[in-house]
């Protein structure tokens, strides 16, 4: 795989991690909650699979470059929005289709 594919991978890789926190009621899908998970529990959820996938972009980057570059703070905080505005399908899906699914 070229460069290029790679980055389309890891962009659809960060599309799903920020939208798997908003998909299941159990805690890190693993523990189920007894009633229910709050919103703390999507948010922590949400920033672990930030930091997972971060992770693994800089595993990507070493591998493919053999080297990692240096970033400032202005990189991952552009990271954390772009990881965020990902998360928008998830979090509306669990908040707002769910409740008027169930309700009808």
């Amino acid at each position: 795989m070229d460069m290029q594919q790679w980055a389309l991978v890891y962009i659809l890789l960060a599309f799903v991690a920020a939208n798997l926190p908003w998909l299941s009621q159990r805690l890190f899908f693993v523990r189920k909650m007894a009633e229910g998970k709050a919103l703390q529990w999507y948010l922590l959820e949400w920033l672990v699979m930030y930091f997972i996938v971060g992770l693994i972009g800089m595993g990507i980057e070493q591998s493919l470059d053999g080297s990692l570059h240096g970033q400032g703070w202005e990189f991952y905080v552009i990271a954390l929005c772009m990881f965020a505005v990902f998360a928008i399908p998830g979090f509306i899906w669990r908040f707002n289709v769910l409740p008027m699914l169930r309700r009808s």
